[in-house]
């Protein structure tokens, strides 16, 4: 993989990618506000997928799981301003502000389609990656117009800017059975669902009656199946979106788990 970064500060950076794609499983410690210069970016959440291009302005709240995909095209790399809200800046730009957010509500992606107030804010630290004596504040001074901006043109982006809850203990059957295709490490499972990973595991076995990566691995193989027989998706396409990191592993698993290969099933699917 052909990667590059530049930075402003640890908050704010030029990112590139190169090559043909690179695919994560995420979940963010810090909301990102991302803006596209050039390439496309895939991303997959439990509630639904979406595709951001050149133009596109998002925001990512943290702690939401996520398949992210990111492509060259139309013959240029995949590159992005990146701009890391965290929360000792956050904390910092409302202490002054009395607000109230709700944490109720849904922590979903923020598209704020070629917006000139944030994109003329984005694109205006495109200089500074090239320069070598930065001003001292600029970064501070930035992410505070980015916030204001995005308070400015949505009002209901407090409910997550301004929430500063670490997630409490959760359902653990309802939040597994709908996150089940993010490849993340039991830990974080953990920490998503209000527990230790030691609670965890010990809540999982109790309430799926074996253990997490049994089940995962069952789920996604399942998930897999679903979506080559019903979608006729590619297998490779398969593989990154129900969690596996390569497509050799992902079709050794299906044909022990099925006794068939994705690409049998898929013909038999297109046939039908």
């Amino acid at each position: 993989m052909d990667y590059t970064a530049k930075y402003i500060t640890p908050d704010i950076k030029l990112s590139c990618y190169e090559d043909k794609f690179f695919k994560s499983d995420i979940s963010f410690d810090q909301h990102m506000l991302i803006w596209f210069i050039s390439g496309e970016t895939k991303i997959v959440q439990a509630e639904g997928t979406y595709i951001f291009k050149a133009g596109d302005i998002f925001l990512i709240p943290r702690n939401q799981l996520a398949t992210i995909i990111n492509y060259p095209k139309d013959g240029l790399p995949h590159k992005t301003v990146v701009m890391h809200l965290s929360e000792a800046r956050l904390r910092d730009f409302y202490s002054g502000i009395s607000v109230k957010p709700d944490a109720s509500l849904a922590q979903k992606i923020r598209h704020f389609s070629k917006h000139p107030l944030l994109e003329s804010c984005l694109s205006s630290l495109v200089p500074y990656f090239e320069m070598k004596d930065i001003p001292e504040n600029i970064a501070s001074l930035k992410i505070k117009e980015a916030i204001s901006i995005l308070r400015t043109i949505d009002s209901s982006v407090d409910n997550i800017l301004a929430n500063f809850e670490e997630p409490g203990k959760i359902d653990l059957i309802s939040y597994m059975e709908k996150n089940f295709m993010f490849n993340m490490p039991m830990e974080k499972f953990g920490y998503l669902t209000g527990r230790s990973l030691t609670t965890f595991k010990r809540d999982f076995k109790k309430a799926f009656n074996t253990t997490p990566q049994r089940w995962l691995t069952q789920k996604r193989l399942e998930l897999a199946h679903y979506q080559f027989v019903e979608k006729k998706m590619k297998p490779i396409d398969v593989c990154y979106e129900v969690g596996f990191e390569n497509l050799s592993h992902f079709s050794f698993a299906f044909k022990t788990f099925f006794g068939y290969s994705p690409t049998q099933l898929l013909e038999q699917a297109i046939r039908s």
